[in-house]
């Protein structure tokens, strides 16, 4: 018997279409490497925290991180992320001058992750980056609070801002806007759209209305009541 010539297997295989049996069977095994790199890398953080609280990882876009810094940039006060990921909010936070800078995030890896990015920035002695479920993280002496979460947690998270944060502090929200509370700017469009909210100072005053904000109109500006608008702007 004649074996087969490798080279013509070889471009046999490489010419054949795919049967459905066959197409499903590849969908099947990248779902299951997609999972396995879920489970391993990312799920540690989830085990201990229940469902409904849970938010998956979706790091923040530079045109996003632009926008936060542009509603937070002058601000005094320490600033966190709520959520931090890959931290790249926060390091953007201090090379802006936003110090100290802190981000709480859950999962290990994003932390670990977090920390090599700012070693390689030369910043892993100046931020901060803890492993820490945000629900539990105290923010009362936080003046500057970023959040990138799911529409499903934000009434509760609502209830924690309200709770704890100190007058005249400002929350920045990326991507969704936080349900009942009544920004002061928004910047950006689609999701890269951020909303920023200012604690009263007084019941029933905004911090807004005692320092005002000026900056003028731009094509990725959003007007919000009383006639705001923001532009980001580089650091």
């Amino acid at each position: 018997m004649e074996q087969d010539d490798p080279a013509e297997a070889l471009t046999e295989l490489r010419e054949r279409r795919l049967g459905a049996l066959e197409l499903l069977q590849a969908a099947a095994g990248s779902g299951l490497a997609a999972y396995a790199v879920w489970a391993l890398l990312l799920q540690p953080g989830f085990r201990r925290v229940p469902l409904r609280l849970q938010v998956p990882y979706v790091g923040a876009s530079a045109r996003q991180v632009e926008h936060v810094l542009s509603l937070l940039r002058g601000r005094p006060g320490k600033t966190v992320d709520l959520g931090s990921g890959d931290g790249r909010i926060v390091l953007a936070a201090h090379r802006c001058g936003l110090r100290p800078a802190v981000g709480y995030e859950l999962n290990p890896w994003l932390v670990a992750l977090a920390r090599l990015h700012a070693w390689r920035a030369g910043c892993a002695g100046s931020v901060c980056y803890r492993r820490k479920d945000l629900w539990k993280v105290s923010l009362r002496d936080c003046r500057n609070v970023s959040v990138f979460l799911a529409p499903s947690v934000l009434p509760l998270l609502e209830d924690k801002l309200r709770t704890e944060l100190p007058a005249g502090a400002r929350v920045v929200s990326g991507r969704f806007p936080l349900p009942t509370w009544q920004p002061v700017a928004v910047v950006g469009e689609g999701l890269d759209r951020v909303w920023a909210y200012d604690v009263p100072e007084e019941a029933g005053e905004a911090v807004s209305s005692r320092i005002p904000i000026q900056a003028a109109p731009g094509p990725s500006s959003a007007p919000v009541p009383g006639g705001l608008f923001l532009r980001p702007a580089e650091c």
